[in-house]
């Protein structure tokens, strides 16, 4: 069968720069930073004190707080977010056949705070004071299952994990159920909420993080020689995808066009990417095909870019070995430079950029790059510091995950 046209026709995130899409990109065009020190629990015993921390969410601007209090942080997070992004849309889901419209919703962890929490009742209060709602909270697939609910959609719901590559994964299984046609609208994106005293202490022990403690919104340093890791920060993006035709019918907004995805793995360690970024480089060729688009018509590419030595040097050589002399002309940023990294809400985030980049004509900057790693190429275009007017007709976004799972989504001007 022919494959159907998908477009973005909503949009929705939760940040700790801006709890609204308009808000975030904004902040991101004057390069601000969401790092602060964390409030939310103790770190004098942690090595690293600061993230990306949304201070004062509050859900019940969403949902009951009966409601809330059933939901763990990451599913709060994807409600709030989903709303935002189903209002944007102006979808009226009563005028919808409810067995045509899903929900895909992308997260790396998961409830952790629900499990840290009921462990600590479960050793100090006992088995019977455990909450018969800890599962239904903590289960990785709550998030979807509760926006379904919300809106009484009944057509595919389930939920992806694959670390850091969660929120593309998702995304690109929303963007073939209308593809394909077993479904018109998909509710999609990835969430996170993996700010918690065992998280936080893992990737500590893992060394993954900066632990530039004295100046955190200088601290998340993608492309950088001096970066010294990632920072760990929670959130959510939500979109509204969309079959074309449906769109244009109700004449609805249209951000952008969803042109191509595309996913393989490493196959080489639980962590570590390949040196040469040769199963990035594949993911990316392989989209471009899905797209059917040549190279040389992509103009910005939102990096994973994480700040870590084995990421960026591992990403920088697949972007050239995919793009050849192109490389050179594309503009390249990393929006993690101001947000941190949201885990699996990262992919769902760096679209809804994507797609801004495309409707506003601005690149938002990769901040804090002072000194590119000649690892990286010095004559790549990074987008240091500051933010670029640029007209985007195409962009791809790469996310990259433990497991060595690589899954890259492409958009375009409609």
């Amino acid at each position: 069968m022919s494959r159907r046209r998908v477009v973005i026709t909503g949009l929705g995130c939760v940040t700790a720069l801006s709890e609204s899409v308009d808000g975030l990109f904004e902040a991101l065009c004057a390069g601000k930073s969401g790092i602060s020190d964390i409030e939310s629990f103790d770190t004098s015993r942690h090595s690293v004190h600061f993230a990306g921390e949304i201070k004062g969410f509050d859900v019940t601007k969403y949902v009951d707080v009966r409601e809330a209090k059933r939901m763990d942080r990451f599913s709060q997070f994807a409600i709030a977010a989903a709303s935002d992004a189903v209002a944007d849309s102006g979808l009226d889901f009563a005028k919808e056949d409810a067995y045509r419209v899903g929900v895909i919703v992308a997260t790396g962890i998961g409830g952790i705070k629900e499990i840290e929490e009921q462990h600590t009742t479960l050793r100090e209060k006992g088995p019977r004071r455990v909450s018969p709602f800890s599962v239904p909270r903590l289960m990785a697939n709550a998030a979807s299952g509760n926006i379904a609910i919300r809106y009484g959609l009944r057509g595919p719901n389930f939920c992806v994990s694959s670390a850091c590559a969660s929120g593309n994964h998702g995304i690109g299984e929303a963007f073939c159920n209308i593809a394909y046609g077993r479904s018109d609208v998909m509710i999609t994106g990835g969430t996170e909420a993996a700010l918690t005293p065992i998280a936080l202490a893992s990737f500590c022990s893992a060394r993954s993080l900066s632990t530039r403690n004295d100046e955190p919104q200088h601290a998340s340093r993608p492309f950088d020689k001096d970066r010294d890791g990632f920072v760990l920060s929670e959130g959510a993006g939500v979109l509204v995808l969309e079959e074309y035709e449906h769109a244009k019918k109700r004449r609805a907004k249209i951000y952008a066009e969803l042109l191509g995805y595309a996913a393989t793995d490493d196959g080489h360690h639980i962590t570590a990417p390949l040196d040469d970024g040769a199963g990035a480089a594949k993911a990316m060729a392989l989209a471009l095909a899905d797209a059917r688009i040549d190279k040389s018509e992509v103009d910005y590419i939102n990096a994973h870019g994480t700040g870590t030595e084995l990421n960026d040097i591992a990403e920088s050589a697949a972007i050239r070995s995919v793009f050849g002399e192109h490389a050179y002309k594309l503009l390249v940023s990393s929006t993690k430079s101001e947000l941190g990294h949201t885990l699996g809400a990262s992919g769902a985030i760096e679209l809804i950029v994507c797609a801004k980049s495309i409707k506003e004509s601005v690149i938002a900057p990769t901040i804090n790059l002072e000194n590119v790693d000649e690892r990286c190429d010095v004559k790549m275009d990074f987008v240091p510091l500051k933010a670029r007017q640029a007209k985007v007709n195409i962009a791809l976004s790469n996310s990259f995950g433990f497991g060595g799972h690589n899954a890259c989504l492409i958009v375009g001007r409609v």
